[in-house]
Protein backbone atom coordinates (compact mmCIF):
# COMPACT_ATOMS: atom_id res chain seq x y z
CA UNK A 1 0.00 0.00 0.00
CA UNK A 2 1.13 3.53 -0.68
CA UNK A 3 -0.07 7.11 -0.70
CA UNK A 4 0.23 10.03 -3.09
CA UNK A 5 -0.38 13.55 -1.83
CA UNK A 6 -1.01 16.54 -4.12
CA UNK A 7 -1.57 20.02 -2.72
CA UNK A 8 -2.36 22.93 -5.02
CA UNK A 9 -2.34 26.55 -3.95
CA UNK A 10 -2.37 29.90 -5.68
CA UNK A 11 1.27 29.78 -6.81
CA UNK A 12 2.46 26.51 -5.27
CA UNK A 13 2.17 22.81 -5.96
CA UNK A 14 3.32 20.17 -3.49
CA UNK A 15 3.62 16.56 -4.65
CA UNK A 16 4.68 13.82 -2.25
CA UNK A 17 4.63 10.17 -3.27
CA UNK A 18 4.83 6.67 -1.94
CA UNK A 19 8.47 7.16 -0.94
CA UNK A 20 7.49 9.94 1.51
CA UNK A 21 3.92 9.49 2.80
CA UNK A 22 3.56 6.79 5.47
CA UNK A 23 0.13 7.29 7.04
CA UNK A 24 -3.14 9.01 6.19
CA UNK A 25 -6.11 9.26 8.54
CA UNK A 26 -9.37 10.96 7.54
CA UNK A 27 -12.12 11.70 10.03
CA UNK A 28 -15.57 13.20 9.61
CA UNK A 29 -16.94 13.95 13.06
CA UNK A 30 -19.72 15.56 15.04
CA UNK A 31 -19.78 16.34 18.76
CA UNK A 32 -20.03 13.26 21.00
CA UNK A 33 -22.98 14.70 22.91
CA UNK A 34 -25.19 15.05 19.80
CA UNK A 35 -28.61 13.40 20.04
CA UNK A 36 -29.41 14.03 16.39
CA UNK A 37 -27.48 14.73 13.20
CA UNK A 38 -25.50 17.83 14.05
CA UNK A 39 -24.63 20.84 11.95
CA UNK A 40 -21.41 21.18 13.96
CA UNK A 41 -19.36 18.92 11.69
CA UNK A 42 -15.63 18.79 10.96
CA UNK A 43 -13.61 16.93 8.36
CA UNK A 44 -9.98 16.44 9.38
CA UNK A 45 -7.05 14.73 7.68
CA UNK A 46 -3.80 13.62 9.38
CA UNK A 47 -0.83 12.94 7.11
CA UNK A 48 2.47 11.54 8.36
CA UNK A 49 5.55 11.20 6.21
CA UNK A 50 9.29 10.74 6.18
CA UNK A 51 11.89 13.46 6.20
CA UNK A 52 14.77 12.13 4.13
CA UNK A 53 18.19 13.59 3.51
CA UNK A 54 19.56 13.93 -0.01
CA UNK A 55 21.78 10.93 0.81
CA UNK A 56 18.59 8.84 0.87
CA UNK A 57 17.97 9.77 -2.76
CA UNK A 58 15.06 12.06 -2.06
CA UNK A 59 14.66 15.79 -2.33
CA UNK A 60 12.55 17.02 0.57
CA UNK A 61 11.95 20.51 -0.83
CA UNK A 62 8.21 19.72 -0.97
CA UNK A 63 8.18 18.84 2.73
CA UNK A 64 9.73 22.27 3.33
CA UNK A 65 6.80 23.73 1.37
CA UNK A 66 4.45 22.03 3.87
CA UNK A 67 6.28 23.77 6.71
CA UNK A 68 6.01 27.10 4.89
CA UNK A 69 2.26 26.57 4.25
CA UNK A 70 1.73 26.06 7.97
CA UNK A 71 3.14 29.57 8.53
CA UNK A 72 0.76 31.33 6.12
CA UNK A 73 -1.45 33.86 7.90
CA UNK A 74 -5.15 33.07 8.25
CA UNK A 75 -5.91 36.39 6.53
CA UNK A 76 -4.18 35.21 3.34
CA UNK A 77 -6.23 33.52 0.60
CA UNK A 78 -3.29 31.11 0.21
CA UNK A 79 -4.08 29.64 3.65
CA UNK A 80 -6.71 27.52 1.84
CA UNK A 81 -5.49 24.97 -0.68
CA UNK A 82 -6.78 22.00 -2.60
CA UNK A 83 -5.59 18.67 -1.15
CA UNK A 84 -5.94 15.27 -2.79
CA UNK A 85 -4.77 11.99 -1.31
CA UNK A 86 -4.70 8.76 -3.26
CA UNK A 87 -4.58 5.49 -1.36
CA UNK A 88 -2.88 2.95 -3.64
CA UNK A 89 -3.32 -0.80 -3.25
CA UNK A 90 -2.33 -3.43 -5.82
CA UNK A 91 -1.66 -0.80 -8.52
CA UNK A 92 -5.14 0.68 -8.13
CA UNK A 93 -6.43 3.78 -6.46
CA UNK A 94 -8.39 2.21 -3.63
CA UNK A 95 -9.58 5.64 -2.46
CA UNK A 96 -9.15 9.20 -3.72
CA UNK A 97 -10.09 11.86 -1.18
CA UNK A 98 -10.27 15.56 -2.04
CA UNK A 99 -10.46 18.45 0.40
CA UNK A 100 -10.71 21.41 -2.02
CA UNK A 101 -10.58 24.12 0.69
CA UNK A 102 -8.19 22.74 3.30
CA UNK A 103 -6.19 24.69 5.83
CA UNK A 104 -3.43 23.68 8.23
CA UNK A 105 -4.50 23.00 11.81
CA UNK A 106 -1.09 21.79 12.96
CA UNK A 107 2.29 20.90 11.49
CA UNK A 108 5.17 19.25 13.30
CA UNK A 109 8.53 17.73 12.47
CA UNK A 110 10.33 15.18 14.62
CA UNK A 111 14.00 14.57 13.97
CA UNK A 112 15.78 11.34 14.85
CA UNK A 113 19.21 9.81 14.52
CA UNK A 114 17.95 6.31 13.64
CA UNK A 115 16.62 6.06 10.05
CA UNK A 116 16.50 9.00 7.67
CA UNK A 117 16.22 12.40 9.27
CA UNK A 118 12.81 12.09 10.91
CA UNK A 119 9.13 12.50 10.13
CA UNK A 120 6.48 15.17 9.77
CA UNK A 121 2.81 15.26 10.69
CA UNK A 122 0.40 17.57 8.92
CA UNK A 123 -3.14 18.03 10.26
CA UNK A 124 -5.58 19.60 7.82
CA UNK A 125 -9.22 20.56 8.04
CA UNK A 126 -11.73 21.32 5.32
CA UNK A 127 -13.28 24.77 5.58
CA UNK A 128 -16.59 24.44 7.50
CA UNK A 129 -18.80 26.14 4.90
CA UNK A 130 -17.35 23.95 2.12
CA UNK A 131 -17.87 20.47 3.63
CA UNK A 132 -20.20 19.47 0.78
CA UNK A 133 -17.29 19.96 -1.65
CA UNK A 134 -15.35 17.00 -0.19
CA UNK A 135 -15.13 14.12 -2.64
CA UNK A 136 -14.28 10.46 -2.09
CA UNK A 137 -13.82 8.05 -5.01
CA UNK A 138 -12.50 4.52 -5.30
CA UNK A 139 -11.25 1.73 -7.59
CA UNK A 140 -9.68 3.78 -10.35
CA UNK A 141 -6.87 2.12 -12.26
CA UNK A 142 -3.51 3.91 -12.33
CA UNK A 143 -0.66 3.24 -14.71
CA UNK A 144 2.41 4.43 -12.81
CA UNK A 145 3.24 4.50 -9.12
Amino acid sequence: MGFILAITGKDTTIDLGVDIIRLVNVQHSTPNDSRAKSTDVTATMWITGKLLSTEDGSNNSDTLKLFEWSLVSSQSADAYRSVEVQVISQSQVFRRISFPNAFVIDYSERYTDSAGVGEFTLILRQRADKLTDIKAESSQQIEDL
